[in-house]
């Protein structure tokens, strides 16, 4: 089965190189558990790869024979800017990496649909003077989901994107988004996948729903990856969970691997222990 590299090498090398191509895979995590910082990594690591492959092999190494680069690499986001998302990878990771990197990631901003129906004043989110096709078509965020599926038509085949995040969605739930649209979403997301053979990581903070909501999303995708703060004595650990993911978790138990201590340091995200089923 041929996957594309998640760009952690450790986490890679125990799922024969990465995550199936064709897969939708929800990150699921705690506010600073690490779940933005393996986006993050995930990106940059594969943008490097294409970008500056000397680089590439020094902080991940070589790819394992199943797995293959995607086409192209997209981040999306429904609130940020290109300019803000470039300075949280420079915060995050070191500065060889995210310039290595930066050409291969193509950026999308959606924040000038996703804040349109707002009472804010333009100036704070929008970085472009938008067309009288845009504003004649953005007239609520109906606007916003229509956009986000032609991007994902348009850039998604054979490619990694990366959605940041499902939480503003969440956060938008009203007249115009509800939660059926947003769990519409995944699973359009997860049916088409299948034929564009890429790899799409979509993020939600589980703090901000319920349970019942969570896990409707757990089923609408192919994988989910948790992201977790774990206490012991006066210490806090961030931990990654693989709680479901068809084609990897079964890999993964033949190990008797339950969870994953991690760490985020200059390189990005990383494994520092990996805990097995005592």
């Amino acid at each position: 089965m041929e996957r594309i590299p998640l760009g952690i090498q450790q986490l890679d090398s125990l799922i024969d190189g990465g995550a199936p191509r064709g897969t939708v895979v929800l990150l699921s995590g705690e506010s600073g558990a690490g779940a933005r910082e393996f986006m993050y990594t995930a990106a940059t690591m594969n943008g490097l790869a294409r970008g500056e492959a000397e680089l590439h092999d020094l902080y991940y190494g070589d790819l394992a024979a199943n797995a293959t680069l995607p086409e192209e690499i997209h981040y999306v986001s429904f609130t940020a800017g290109e300019s803000q998302f470039r300075w949280e990878l420079s915060q995050t990771l070191e500065t060889d990496i995210v310039e290595g990197a930066a050409d291969a990631i193509t950026f999308h901003d959606l924040s000038t649909d996703f804040f349109h129906a707002s009472p804010l004043p333009r100036e704070w989110y929008a970085e472009r003077t938008p067309s009288v096709t845009d504003l004649r078509s953005r007239t609520d965020r109906e606007g916003l989901l229509s956009a986000f599926g032609d991007l994902m038509t348009d850039n998604a085949a054979d490619n990694l994107v990366v959605i940041d995040s499902l939480t503003d969605l969440v956060a938008a739930n009203d007249e115009d988004i509800s939660w059926s649209d947003i769990n519409y979403v995944l699973k359009g997301l997860q049916k088409a996948a299948h034929r564009w053979d890429g790899l799409i990581l979509a993020h939600i903070n589980h703090e901000t729903i319920s349970p019942e909501r969570l896990g409707q999303l757990v089923d609408a995708v192919n994988g989910t990856m948790r992201f977790e703060w774990e206490s012991g004595g006066s210490t806090r650990a961030r931990t990654l969970v693989v709680k479901q993911f068809r084609g990897v978790l079964s890999q993964l138990e033949d190990e008797n691997i339950v969870r994953f201590e991690t760490e985020i340091d200059d390189d990005g995200f990383d494994i520092s222990d990996i805990r097995k089923i005592r």
